[in-house]
């Protein structure tokens, strides 16, 4: 039987401790290296040329979608599966948008795990049934126009964010507090399928919701 070579890739070290553990126990797996942040998993994977790459998302040295895509532009060998404990929409669909092969959550069985990266390998898709659940709804429903993604609210917080207001000054003009700022932008990150300001502005432009730059 061929063995599997992995690189895991996680900021927590008990993690990836377990991880190694259980991989290193189990025959058909080898475990060539870890990385804590994305920016260290893209040169890894450079270095060590694995065949499936364990990936978290959220991780403060450099996110797992950004690596994702980073390792697509490259056209890297290596798989990789998505393994975190978030399911929202705003690090699902990035992450398989950039290119991972699946998306587990950290509450899967060791099985299913071991099943998730044997079929990884294979260039196989496997996702977790609250995953496929999300992206087969989001199939489903119908695709709102650009001009109804956003409330009238949220594109004025929007258009303020695009001028480069900060939270406090946005909450003064429109004379409203901090806390329904930050409560408008969660609901335009979400709309829009981004994860911060920026993004949210250039997607803004992009979809013509805030007119030309």
């Amino acid at each position: 039987m061929t063995e599997i070579t992995l690189l895991l890739v996680d900021d927590h070290p008990i993690v990836r401790n377990g991880l190694r553990g259980m991989f290193d126990s189990t025959p058909g797996f080898t475990v060539l290296g870890e990385a804590s942040s994305g920016p260290e998993a893209v040169e890894s994977v450079h270095r060590l040329d694995p065949d499936v790459v364990l990936m978290d998302l959220r991780m403060p040295g450099g996110g797992g979608a950004e690596a994702i895509a980073e390792l697509t532009r490259r056209r890297a060998r290596a798989r990789i599966l998505v393994l975190t404990t978030y399911d929202t929409d705003v690090d699902t669909f990035p992450a398989i948008e950039a290119g991972a092969t699946g998306y587990l959550l950290k509450d899967a069985t060791v099985e299913e795990l071991l099943a998730a990266v044997r079929a990884a390998a294979e260039g196989r898709t496997i996702l977790s049934s609250a995953v496929a659940s999300r992206l087969f709804n989001a199939v489903r429903a119908p695709v709102a126009p650009a001009d109804k993604l956003l409330s009238d609210r949220e594109r004025e917080v929007l258009v303020l964010v695009a001028r480069g207001m900060s939270n406090r000054e946005i909450a003064a003009k429109l004379f409203i507090s901090e806390a329904t700022v930050k409560t408008h932008l969660t609901h335009i990150y979400t709309n829009l399928g981004v994860r911060d300001r920026a993004a949210a502005v250039a997607t803004g432009y992009d979809k013509g919701i805030l007119g030309r730059p």
